[in-house]
């Protein structure tokens, strides 16, 4: 239940106060109107709905972890506390309104989706395999389950991966024009460095679109009715492979969030006075998984026999999708590009393109402050044609 009060108001960020603006009012419009204060004068009802939704997972969050913002809950064995009868009956007060939110958003979304038709062709548009957990019997999943990738024509080429083996099947490139690792799917090898996703290629994308592109079904009846709507903007019994629906996804995987805390609820264990299992060092390597609301997250920890950590290796999704947005990049650059200077738009249109992935650079490369966006374009024999700043 707190990944999933995580995953919600981690979308609800991404969506309503970072995206929505574009999405909804529109590429063309003024920029000092183009973020979330212009949403609240043109759609107040939405951009309050919006709020409110990542006032809602963060309030899971609260009750569960004591605080908002990095709760010390999770403990080795187990957790802290239980949910107490007070919170339960609040979280289960603001879940219908929550819904509603979430629903208006999507038929709202999905009317908006024709005339967005170019930017779903132009932003990250491209075969490449997706990687995430399902359940045992292939149902979406965020916390258990195992790993399992599948190709752009929707064929599964591997299933119940073995997470502690994960350096036999991903490999982390390193690149001299990034701080970000590069990781790839080892056995179908590194992408070449023409910038060409070949079909076999390694290339490999985690996240919401991933997670809906694995899964067999979500498990859940109303978010089960937008998956089967969401799966008719892909290949013939395939994948969505635009990166542009990371957006569509992230309000499916909202909606199936509320659903499964609603179900949750009602589950007697919460109450709980068993919460934590003890144990000292019983090996000295180990692997997790789970899926962070960026998509699959692994950390490989080694420790001595005191149990204080010799070597750590996180794999975090930002790392994982840098590939695919390097392509996206260059895919918005192909079309928009026709000469030696960069059209003053395609700043925004690249913005766009990267934050589909909503990526959270600053944890992945380390970065202080606010990051600025430098796009030059070069010529094949490396001179600098032309620049922009933002």
């Amino acid at each position: 239940m707190m990944n999933l009060g995580q995953i919600i108001q981690s979308h609800a960020l991404s969506f309503f106060h970072l995206s929505s603006p574009d999405l909804l009012l529109g590429w063309e419009s003024a920029p000092a109107q183009r973020n979330l204060f212009g949403l609240m004068a043109a759609e107040p009802e939405l951009a309050r709905g919006g709020i409110r939704l990542r006032q809602f997972g963060q309030t899971v969050i609260e009750h569960l972890g004591g605080r908002k913002v990095h709760p010390a809950w999770a403990v080795p064995g187990g957790v802290r506390s239980g949910l107490s009868e007070d919170a339960k009956a609040e979280i289960q007060s603001h879940l219908p309104a929550a819904k509603t939110t979430i629903l208006t958003t999507l038929e709202r979304f999905k009317q908006q989706l024709e005339s967005l038709r170019q930017e779903a062709h132009i932003f990250g548009n491209f075969p490449s395999l997706f990687m995430g957990l399902v359940a045992p019997d292939g149902t979406w999943e965020h916390y258990d389950g195992h790993l399992r990738v599948v190709d752009s024509g929707g064929n599964i080429i591997a299933d119940r991966l073995d997470v502690s083996d994960y350096q036999t099947f991903i490999g982390e490139a390193v690149q001299p024009d990034s701080y970000l690792k590069s990781p790839y799917y080892k056995p179908l090898g590194y992408p070449d460095q023409a910038g060409q996703c070949r079909l076999e290629s390694g290339l490999y994308r985690v996240g919401p679109l991933a997670r809906l592109n694995i899964c067999d079904r979500i498990g859940t009846p109303l978010a089960e009715a937008e998956l089967h709507q969401f799966r008719q903007h892909g290949t013939v019994n395939g994948t969505v492979n635009s990166s542009f629906f990371y957006h569509y996804a992230r309000l499916i995987e909202m909606l199936t969030c509320l659903e499964r805390i609603e179900i949750a609820l009602e589950d007697p264990d919460l109450q709980s006075d068993r919460l934590r299992a003890r144990a000292d060092v019983n090996q000295q390597s180990a692997v997790g998984v789970g899926e962070a609301p960026r998509g699959t997250l692994f950390h490989h920890y080694q420790i001595d026999e005191n149990g204080l950590l010799t070597q750590v290796n996180l794999i975090i999704a930002t790392g994982q999708n840098n590939l695919a947005m390097n392509r996206t990049v260059a895919q918005i650059a192909r079309h928009y590009i026709h000469g030696p200077e960069i059209p003053e738009p395609l700043l925004n249109q690249v913005e766009a393109g990267i934050r589909a992935f909503d990526p959270c650079l600053s944890c992945s490369t380390h970065a202080a402050g606010q990051m600025p966006l430098h796009v030059q374009l070069i010529s094949a024999n490396g001179e600098v044609l032309h620049e922009c700043y933002r």
